[in-house]
């Protein structure tokens, strides 16, 4: 396994990691869906145990995970080993009892509640975990301020921001200065890292680091899903409603899948090297975080861990999705 600096730290985790969403299961927050099918925990606890095995040393988690429960999950399974990971936790898509989850005595009760649920004395990469703070950003000079006093209170160590637009990179990131930013982004949406894109130039510029989620796809780049037979999620599972899984877009998508298959071979193995080791091209990418439900699933992810795209391989991808 290879590993890579975070922004300007001293910090180093593992270029593939564990995206932890899965593990929260089955979710809600304010009516809206927001987890996943549930999760078996010994198959769970067998996957990271392999991942650690590995060399897999980055952790990416949420308060909002189950509302708690991937962050305690995941305590329960590293145990007294947790210390020797980079453990990663956001705030903001949970508001509890908030009138909005970026108020800075919630940012600082959900930061306490994650310590406890992580078993923990210190959150290595505490993030905001969207870009909304607010009508007219009302929360966030204090959110920021507040964030800042639990790094110098030694909860947190780096600070992060995700987002989904570049307009809220292009605003937040002068001010929140995160050592490390993270959003969606595979072979499929490349935005934030292309040359010309407003984001990466503000990793350039700031020297920060980028955390891909979503680097499969969701498992659409490994050819698990088809137009002739569209997956069917439960209620409480976010991937329900979205456009992605619709039978009309994966139809457009097969033949591209095919091509893919063609040129790199058609095993899960093989497309989870194509479409990890792309993003792991670009020198602004930290980690990839694929989630993960059982070991076979870990097994294919880091596969390809040490094999890197050539040019040529990382360019024949760019050019088949650049439409």
């Amino acid at each position: 396994m290879k590993y890579r600096k975070l922004g300007k730290s001293e910090i180093e985790v593992s270029e593939i990691s564990l995206g932890c969403w899965t593990m929260g299961g089955l979710n809600w927050v304010n009516g809206t869906p927001n987890g996943w099918a549930n999760v078996d925990e010994k198959e769970i606890t067998d996957a990271i145990n392999y991942a650690i095995d590995h060399g897999v040393n980055h952790f990416d988690n949420a308060d909002v995970y189950g509302n708690g429960r991937a962050e305690r999950m995941l305590a329960r399974i590293l145990g007294k080993r947790s210390n020797n990971f980079i453990i990663a936790t956001k705030i903001g898509w949970f508001p509890g009892t908030a009138e909005h989850a970026f108020e800075p005595k919630h940012i600082r009760h959900q930061c306490e509640q994650s310590l406890i649920n992580l078993r923990r004395d210190y959150i290595d990469l505490y993030y905001f975990h969207h870009g909304d703070f607010g009508e007219n950003d009302k929360y966030l000079d204090d959110a920021i301020e507040v964030m800042n006093k639990l790094r110098e209170e030694g909860k947190i160590r780096l600070i992060g921001q995700s987002a989904y637009r570049h307009e809220d990179f292009v605003k937040l990131i002068p001010k929140v200065r995160p050592d490390v930013i993270q959003s969606f982004s595979s072979a499929l949406d490349d935005r934030f890292l292309k040359d010309d894109s407003p984001t990466r130039k503000l990793l350039d510029q700031y020297n920060i680091s980028f955390i891909a989620f979503g680097p499969l796809a969701q498992g659409i780049l490994l050819s698990k899903y088809h137009a002739r037979n569209p997956p069917n999620f439960e209620s409480g599972d976010h991937r329900a409603n979205a456009d992605r899984f619709k039978p009309e877009n994966l139809a457009k998508l097969e033949p591209k899948i095919e091509k893919l298959k063609n040129k790199f071979g058609p095993s899960n193995q093989e497309l989870s090297r194509a479409a990890l080791q792309y993003l792991l091209f670009y020198k602004q990418v930290g980690a990839v975080i694929p989630g993960f439900r059982n070991i076979e699933q870990v097994k294919s992810n880091l596969s390809g861990m040490d094999n890197p795209l050539t040019p040529d391989e990382f360019n024949f991808i760019k050019q088949l999705f650049m439409e």
